[in-house]
């Protein structure tokens, strides 16, 4: 198979719904006579490129929502403090900027975190749980004395935009509008007629009423007060 086909047959790496895992089911059905997960895809993978400035926003966020989650008497919030720990090692330990690659081993990030192995494990479903991260596991093949095997690899990590978390209700919302007639409300705006009498009032010449009247030329009150206004001071409508 030519590099180009190989990429022309790469799987992206899974959002919500995607049927990358579905495929890779298809193509080891029932149970696999390999010790690899059924789930498992012998495809390359494509990656999806993430600038670091986003991808330390996303964990900024991650953070923000553990503190917002937090319940009192307990440590920590939803993803808690190994939950941090993992994906802080992922977005800036593991993950390639250049090209989106991250695919550590769980005793890879289990070094860096300073974490037990059946730790990282726990953690890595909380964020997947959440939505923050998704992942496809990968085996690849091999000859051992002599026979075809399919040894599994690291899984293909993904760190998902806030945008497609499952914290419902834990998301920062945007502020309301004020109510009307409160602190930081905008009092409507008077028609242009309003206005122009506001600044006629203010002593105002005729050319600033001009000049305000014709801001909506879909008033027809104030079209015709331009057009009458116009030929008194001899100008154009």
């Amino acid at each position: 198979m030519t590099a180009h086909s190989a990429a022309a047959n790469a799987i992206p790496l899974p959002f919500f719904g995607a049927d990358a895992t579905s495929f890779a089911r298809a193509e080891l059905p029932g149970r696999s006579p390999y010790r690899v997960h059924a789930d498992s895809t012998r495809q390359p993978v494509r990656w999806t490129r993430i600038d670091r400035r986003s991808a330390a926003k996303i964990f900024h966020q991650a953070r923000a929502l553990d503190r917002r989650s937090h319940v009192a008497g307990k440590h920590g919030g939803r993803l808690g403090h190994s939950g941090l720990q993992v994906l802080h090692c992922l977005v800036f330990d593991f993950l390639n900027w250049a090209t989106g690659q991250l695919d550590p081993s769980y005793e890879a990030i289990a070094a860096k975190a300073n974490l037990a192995r059946s730790t990282v494990g726990a953690a890595l479903r909380r964020l997947k749980a959440l939505g923050i991260l998704n992942w496809l596991r990968r085996c690849e093949e091999s000859v051992e004395d002599g026979r075809y095997v399919l040894r599994q690899i690291s899984n293909a990590y993904a760190v998902l935009p806030p945008s497609l978390w499952r914290a419902v209700g834990l998301l920062p919302a945007k502020a309301p509008l004020p109510a009307p007639g409160t602190w930081g409300d905008h009092p409507p705006l008077p028609d242009v007629v309003g206005q122009a009498a506001e600044a006629a009032a203010g002593g105002a010449g005729g050319a600033e009423l001009l000049r305000v009247l014709d801001l909506d030329r879909k008033d027809r009150l104030a079209a015709a007060l331009l057009r009458l206004g116009s030929a008194v001071q001899g100008a154009k409508p």
